[in-house]
């Protein structure tokens, strides 16, 4: 076998979208997300389907003069399937200014900022702890719910955002929307109709929720007139006084929206685990690996009581990726990965965070240390794990030092990756107690 070094690739989504200025459930099995329609076996979907009409539109808030679009628009996107039940507003503040990065809040942000955020449990929290326009956020809040998984896509197609829509209630999506393009003498928006459609592609500049569409939606509410007929129904966030009370209508044929698009697709009570072990509090930031399909990445953790090892997350960081976990039961020096224990493996279709529980929890002893393994390939994409680094503006908090991750090109040799490349392996481990 041909050895490479390992080399590594910067994540393609440090894209910052500043936009246009303008109860929790018992058990997560509860969660109203779980509730929403499920896709029929033939794979038809209705012709015209809205969460609105389900009681799950999200609160309409406006950003001011704020360039908070992307965080505005992913509080949103949380609220939607909690509702009816679970009628908590978040705190786009909150993403904004508790988050672990270093970004001017006037540059924006990204859906990895977004990600990183709620996948470290940094955040979500209530508005009402932390009222929006005051740029700052008080320290110590405490997530009001745990995001387990985030499904992320890149140029989706009109059926992959329905889809995700359909079973999740809201997508987070870009588009090109600014003041130029939806102005009243803009060619591309038609505010008699709430109608937006842009034929041209350009640089993605805001985020915007889905909530729905409407195949019957007429080609000629637009004001440039489309191919065909079909809308997004999407909430803004620029106010009521936007639209029809926050709501317009994107064409399926807009050259720019679902370019990024994300699902927040397991929300849970944020008791669901009693504790969460990370290195990564800013997240997937390069995808690094040997030049293959298929890399292994392990963190190695001490146990901080007597507690159950019970589920592991990390990104896919390409639609259709495939793993297997291992875990290690006592960690001494590299050689001990090579005695790993095989504990599940399964896929994902598309790319993003996601959590894997264990179907059977694993006991660890307080001081144990220990090390969760696993191996990803992502097809036709190379340099599989994500890692997180410093160096960047945008991530000078980011911490080296005692940090204890590695990274393989087939398993057996390895190089440790704060030493070696000056990266933190994204890989979680949850525990109960």
């Amino acid at each position: 076998m041909k050895r490479r070094g390992a080399i590594w690739a910067a994540a393609a989504a440090i894209l910052l979208l500043g936009g246009c200025r303008a109860e929790e459930a018992e058990t997560a099995e509860q969660l109203p997300a779980d509730r929403l329609p499920v896709l029929e076996a033939d794979g038809l979907l209705p012709q015209r389907w809205y969460a609105g009409d389900y009681g799950k539109k999200p609160s309409v808030r406006s950003q001011e003069n704020q360039s908070n679009c992307w965080a505005v628009a992913a509080a949103s996107a949380l609220e939607a399937p909690l509702l009816p039940e679970t009628d908590t507003v978040f705190s786009p503040d909150h993403f904004v200014y508790g988050n672990a990065f270093t970004v001017d809040p006037d540059m924006g942000g990204s859906y990895y900022m977004a990600m990183a955020y709620l996948s470290g449990w940094q955040g979500p929290v209530a508005e009402t702890d932390d009222p929006y326009g005051d740029a700052s956020s008080p320290e110590g809040l405490e997530a009001a719910v745990h995001v387990q998984e985030i499904q992320l896509l890149e140029n989706a197609d009109t059926r992959q955002l329905k889809e995700l829509v359909y079973q999740y209630g809201a997508v987070q999506a870009s588009l090109y929307l600014n003041q130029t393009a939806a102005g009243a003498d803009a060619p591309y928006f038609n505010p008699l109709t709430s109608a937006y459609y842009c034929p041209d592609q350009n640089v993605q500049d805001h985020d915007i929720v889905i909530l729905g569409w409407d195949d019957d939606y007429s080609r000629f509410l637009f004001k440039e007139i489309p191919d065909r007929d079909g809308a997004f129904i999407c909430q803004n966030s620029w106010g009521e006084d936007f639209g029809e009370d926050g709501i317009f209508y994107v064409s399926y044929e807009d050259a720019n929206l679902g370019a990024m698009a994300a699902a927040y697709s397991v929300i849970e009570p944020a008791d669901n685990y009693s504790d969460i072990y990370q290195t990564d509090d800013c997240g997937w930031q390069s995808s690094q690996g040997y030049g293959d399909e298929t890399c292994w990445f392990a963190n190695v953790y001490t146990a901080r009581r007597d507690e159950r090892l019970a589920a592991a997350g990390f990104y896919a960081t390409a639609p259709g990726a495939s793993y297997e976990i291992y875990f290690v039961p006592d960690f001494e020096s590299e050689d001990s990965l090579q005695e790993r224990q095989f504990v599940q493996g399964g896929a994902f279709q598309n790319a993003g965070y996601y959590t894997v529980r264990f179907d059977q929890e694993i006991v660890l002893g307080e001081g144990q240390r220990f090390a969760v393994v696993v191996k990803l390939t992502t097809p036709g994409r190379t340099n599989p794990a994500a890692v997180e680094h410093a160096g960047d503006p945008e991530t000078q908090n980011v911490v080296l030092e005692g940090k204890d991750g590695y990274l393989s090109q087939y398993g057996d040799r390895w190089q440790h990756t704060e030493q070696s490349f000056g990266t933190n392996v994204c890989l979680k481990a949850y525990t109960k107690a």
